[in-house]
């Protein structure tokens, strides 16, 4: 969230001290991230001690902390934990919004430096740890489970039939409207390629292991002393691991190495695996399926989030460039090959 939130400093402060019995707090908004529901904040105590805080608006799961509290507790120390309430709880409730603390870590996204090849190797080493983690069933049965639904694809096959019924007088979106009719067919053919791949993987009984389902470049965090962390545990689902491994070598944002070297290096940390080709090749192509329903709803069903709307349209577009996500998907769908 580019945009701060609605929300009273004074009031965050408050819950703060009531919640955690943090005294003298000062706040400060970080204008990071694409989620238009969470908002960050650093929070600085009166003993010097600095917090991430993060708010979220709406619908609150509570497997995404319970489940990096868990994995750090297993001494998986590349999971930070958030921190409990004077009651034990990993969250605190503001008005309309979820708050939750964290240690502040000082560092860098994948986004802002070049991961360096023994970050990658860490970052192999940290999701094997991750992938064969031993989650109690009680927590596992709280997880979302992949059925690999079609309800991302069908949406955006619906913004596209509307797009010429629709009139639309905010820039933003006369602008996303005008580059959709423009990559109207390809845009079907990926909502097909995924279809097929879908209806395939259906059809199998593959093993489901915890995923993150987001380690994009900016959920990787090198701090000051060189550590790798996963952070924004929001979406955890039991999946096949190519659910996760989908981002390597993926174009999701890493820069510094060429997808090649991306896995090389990658593979050296997490080990030897089995990777099935259908599996990779389909969540390649429905994360690009989920960004486009996504950021069309953002920005065609509200004129609100003011910079956050422009910055959306930006990833999307970004999806379409020569060499990025749509053009590493198609190499990825070996199912294609000799069509």
């Amino acid at each position: 969230m580019l945009e701060k939130p609605d929300l009273q400093d004074e009031k965050l402060i408050a819950c703060l001290w009531d919640a955690y019995g943090l005294l003298g707090v000062q706040v400060a908004f970080l204008p990071l991230g694409v989620d238009p529901n969470a908002g960050v904040y650093r929070a600085v105590a009166d003993d010097a001690t600095s917090y991430f805080v993060k708010v979220r608006r709406g619908v609150f799961d509570e497997i995404s902390v319970a489940l990096p509290k868990l994995l750090n507790d297993q001494g998986i120390t590349h999971v930070i934990a958030p921190l409990t309430t004077k009651t034990g709880q990993l969250w605190a409730h503001l008005d309309i919004f979820t708050v939750i603390l964290y240690p502040f870590v000082e560092g860098h996204n994948g986004y802002e430096i070049a991961l360096l090849d023994r970050h990658w190797r860490d970052f192999g080493t940290a999701l094997k740890r991750i992938h064969t983690a031993v989650v109690p069933p009680a927590l596992t049965r709280r997880i979302p489970q992949e059925t690999f639904s079609a309800q991302g694809r069908e949406t955006v096959k619906m913004f596209l039939s509307r797009l010429e019924e629709n009139t639309f007088d905010d820039p933003v979106a006369l602008q996303l409207a005008a580059f959709l009719q423009t990559k109207r067919d390809e845009i079907l053919d990926l909502v097909g390629r995924a279809d097929r791949l879908a209806q395939a993987l259906q059809a199998r009984t593959p093993v489901f292991i915890v995923c993150h389902s987001d380690i994009h470049a900016g959920n990787i965090l090198i701090d000051v002393n060189d550590h790798l962390y996963i952070v924004d545990w929001d979406a955890p689902i039991l999946a096949p691991k190519e659910r996760d491994l989908m981002f390597i070598g993926g174009g999701q944002g890493f820069i510094g190495h060429t997808a090649q070297e991306e896995e090389n290096l990658f593979y050296q940390g997490y080990g030897q695996t089995q990777i099935d080709p259908v599996a990779l090749a389909y969540y390649r192509y429905e994360r690009i399926i989920q960004d486009i329903a996504i950021f069309c709803e953002d920005i065609f069903l509200t004129t609100q989030g003011g910079e956050d709307r422009a910055q959306a349209l930006r990833y999307l577009m970004s999806n379409f460039l020569p060499n990025n996500t749509i053009a590493i998907a198609y190499t990825s769908d070996t199912s294609q090959r000799g069509a």
